[in-house]
């Protein structure tokens, strides 16, 4: 299950994410925003985070105008490891290394079809599970 969620300037591309994930029949919780009326992404990033952390969704994907503020946001919440990706090699490295459970991106900086290859890389690569790699999350979370 994916945690989905956006502000009104990742609204229009959160669309594109939607129509992607259905098309490959993965299931996901949409958490708003629903248009892009001005809102505040810490509502979003929160709800997405806690979402994630809590159990409730095994990953999430977040979206704002440059993808800064809501990475932020949800890497606030403990447990939440959220990569703000632009490109493939990022997304595959950040689940391959870091073990990421939340993509960040912006719509205004990254285009439908390049973000749409991130959402697969993302969501297709798993762990590496490298000793290496744990012991630098387990650094990461004291």
């Amino acid at each position: 299950m994916i945690a989905l969620g956006c502000d009104h300037g990742g609204f229009p591309l959160m669309k594109e994410v939607i129509a992607y994930l259905d098309a490959n029949n993965i299931p996901y919780k949409n958490f708003g925003t629903f248009s892009e009326e001005s809102v505040d992404y810490p509502v979003y990033g929160k709800l997405v985070a806690h979402a994630v952390a809590d159990g409730e969704c095994d990953k999430g994907i977040l979206i704002c105008g440059t993808g800064i503020g809501i990475s932020i946001v949800a890497n606030k919440v403990k447990g939440i490891r959220a990569a703000l990706c632009g490109d493939v090699f990022s997304a595959k490295a950040t689940r391959e290394h870091n073990d990421a459970n939340i993509l960040a991106m912006g719509a205004r900086v990254t285009g439908p079809g390049l973000a749409l290859e991130i959402v697969k890389a993302f969501l297709e690569t798993p762990f590496s599970n490298d000793e290496r790699h744990i012991r630098r999350i387990k650094q990461i979370e004291d």
